[in-house]
């Protein structure tokens, strides 16, 4: 059978249809799971293949009419799933406004794939309608970029197809380099643009076709060909113990580190760290510092109140060694530490795996400062003295080896960890105290005496009635969700609030900390949330998204669900303080003009965000006290919700 000319085994008389067909079937044989469509004529053929194939159930296809919104949806399908989900655009600027989704998927390390369409190779720079220079216009932000000659119909195309759906799904996943990301196929495609497409659906049913003719599938995120997609489940971490990078049969000289008990450690869980950090805090007897978004925020080990202590003298004063996973974004003192030449810096990357001695590894955590070790494992040294050697959980890695600690040097750090977990839960401690509405004495609901119940019930409503403030918005978003939801965090004073008081949850957070921009906070939670609701282990759950109001504002049009599109169960929770305030807690707020800063940094905004949620069929709701905040929380959601809470400057 031709490949190219589509399972049906004769060309459809466009070599442009039959290309498409191979390639998108090549795709799904391979395990891709997802594609998101924007319109457009030179994709027609990609875009009624990708119809049929939806048709089929051979993939979840998403229609959107904004190219950027497309990028951003993609991006969070494949956040959930760690496969790389498929973008299809026309040519012209659609290509260029998948710029910022790249970019974020680049440096967070998310599989996509960018399927463009684009005239022949004659017709550039020749002035021809839509077309500009698509090689190569994602730069270095791509790890495969391909210019897809114009298909001719020669039956030596099909191979192609399926070599290049191979390449592509592997270099989207990183499976040979340990560095997964975005990929660039640029389609050149010639008149006709699209022929009659297969009823794929009856020939699945007779048996005549299969799509994936190349071969074994690629493992989609953990490389090793079994399609099992391990790493989604993890947040991106590895196990401890066990090499982080991918292909690691290729590599098996790259052993993981030893860690030598004595020194002053703490374990930093960034942005994507997953569960592994934690595993090693435990196993370490050491202090865990976990964003939000880390995948690592749970556990005995974890320290709430980083912040001031990794500013205070007595604790991150006295750090010698710093264990860091993943991608920290949220505070100043983080990179802080590296900056100190008595601290060791060692940084656990999948990207280690492929890099040279002496190499910068891509997108690792290096924030400019001095880092000691890039490496792609780390296992903690077991103690030699009697007694000391079942120290913490066993990760089920034979053979550590390295130099052992004794028992002086686990009791320091029993001591060492002790101190920051006591001198923690003061601090939060604290700060509960000064919430302006205290929590009512529990103790007086069912006093026999009449004035500490009626006390009592005093305070419960003057706690219920209370303003709503940051703090108490994001513990309450906090306190909502469970395993089986998902919690996207968007790039505002917010995730920062909640960083410094929620409580170790192993749940399943995300927030676009590649770039820790505001760009597609609502796409992507979208895309996440379409995949976990279709997961049978979470398709009950609910997608809740604490954003501020600009960063809504941004990306708008992400509100928009055309006819027949899916929509899931998602509640954005708007925190609308009427602009950019986290410019208010810059240096140069205290000095600067006040109309001048409030004109160009704050940007006040007054938008009625009940009729824009209205516009675009979403439900809405408003809560301004602790009270409709709960109810609005805990309320079941049928679709699409805009939970609007107002917040003071």
């Amino acid at each position: 059978m031709n490949a190219a000319a589509g399972p049906a085994g004769s060309p459809s008389s466009s070599p442009a249809a039959d290309f498409s067909l191979a390639v998108l079937a090549e795709l799904v044989g391979l395990g891709v799971t997802d594609a998101v469509l924007t319109p457009g004529s030179r994709s027609q053929a990609l875009a009624l293949t990708l119809a049929e194939l939806h048709r089929a159930r051979m993939l979840d296809l998403q229609v959107r009419v904004d190219e950027r919104v497309a990028g951003f949806t993609a991006l969070g399908l494949g956040v959930e799933t760690a496969r790389p989900a498929i973008v299809v655009t026309t040519s012209g600027t659609a290509v260029a406004n998948l710029l910022p989704a790249v970019l974020e998927a680049h440096h967070s390390r998310v599989p996509m794939l960018l399927l463009t369409s684009d005239r022949p190779e004659s017709m550039r720079g020749t002035a021809g309608n839509q077309t500009t220079w698509q090689p190569g216009i994602f730069g270095r932000f791509v790890r495969l970029a391909v210019d897809v000659p114009a298909p001719s119909g020669d039956p030596a195309e099909g191979a192609l197809a399926a070599q290049l759906a191979v390449s592509a799904v592997e270099a989207a996943l990183g499976t040979h380099t340990g560095n997964p990301g975005p990929v660039h196929l640029n389609l050149q495609l010639r008149e006709p643009l699209s022929g009659t497409v297969p009823d794929l659906v009856a020939l699945l049913a007779s048996g005549e076709w299969m799509p994936g003719g190349a071969g074994a599938r690629v493992g989609a995120g953990d490389g090793d060909g079994d399609g099992d997609g391990g790493g989604a489940a993890d947040g991106g971490g590895a196990a401890v113990g066990v090499e982080t990078g991918v292909a690691a049969a290729e590599d098996s000289a790259r052993t993981p580190l030893v860690l030598a008990r004595g020194p002053r450690t703490v374990v930093i869980a960034g942005h994507d760290a997953g569960p592994a950090a934690e595993e090693l805090a435990h196993r370490g007897g050491w202090p865990l510092i976990a964003e939000p978004s880390s995948g690592s925020r749970f556990g005995r080990n974890l320290i709430v109140a980083s912040r001031e202590l990794l500013r205070d003298a007595d604790f991150g004063g006295r750090v010698e060694r710093a264990i860091v996973f993943g991608h920290p974004t949220l505070s100043r003192e983080v990179p802080a530490l590296s900056l100190r030449e008595d601290v060791e810096t060692v940084v656990v990357t999948p990207a280690a795996a492929s890099a040279e001695p002496g190499e910068v590894v891509l997108d690792a955590y290096n924030p400019g400062h001095r880092v000691s070790t890039f490496v792609t494992g780390v296992e903690v040294a077991a103690a030699s003295a009697a007694g000391t050697a079942g120290v913490g959980r066993t990760a089920g890695v034979a053979g550590a080896g390295g130099t052992a600690g004794g028992t002086d040097a686990i009791s320091e750090e029993r001591d060492w960890l002790r101190s920051w977990v006591l001198a923690s839960r003061a601090l939060i401690d604290e700060q509960g105290a000064d919430d302006p509405i205290p929590a009512p004495n529990i103790e007086f609901a069912n006093s026999p005496d009449i004035a500490e119940r009626r006390a009592y019930r005093l305070a419960e409503t003057a706690a219920l009635k209370a303003p709503v403030t940051r703090r108490t918005l994001a513990l309450a978003v906090w306190q909502a969700t469970w395993p089986h939801d998902r919690l996207i965090l968007g790039a505002s004073r917010l995730i920062r609030d909640l960083d410094r008081v929620a409580p170790g949850k192993n749940i399943r957070v995300h927030a676009n900390r590649g770039l820790a921009g505001i760009d597609g906070t609502v796409s992507t939670a979208i895309g996440i949330a379409l995949s976990s609701q279709r997961d049978p282990a979470t398709e009950h759950g609910v997608t809740r998204v604490l954003l501020g109001d600009l960063t809504l504002l941004h990306d708008a049009g992400a509100l928009l669900f055309g006819t027949g599109e899916a929509r899931p169960r998602i509640q954005l929770i708007v925190a609308n303080d009427g602009g950019g305030t986290i410019f208010d807690t810059l240096e140069v707020a205290a000095t600067a003009d006040r109309a001048a800063f409030d004109r160009v940094m704050l940007t006040p905004q007054t938008v009625d965000l009940e009729a824009l949620a209205k516009a675009y069929g979403w439900s809405y709701a408003r809560a301004s006290t602790r009270v409709e905040l709960d109810r609005a929380l805990t309320a079941p959601l049928a679709g699409p919700t805009l939970l609007e809470v107002p917040l003071p400057r």
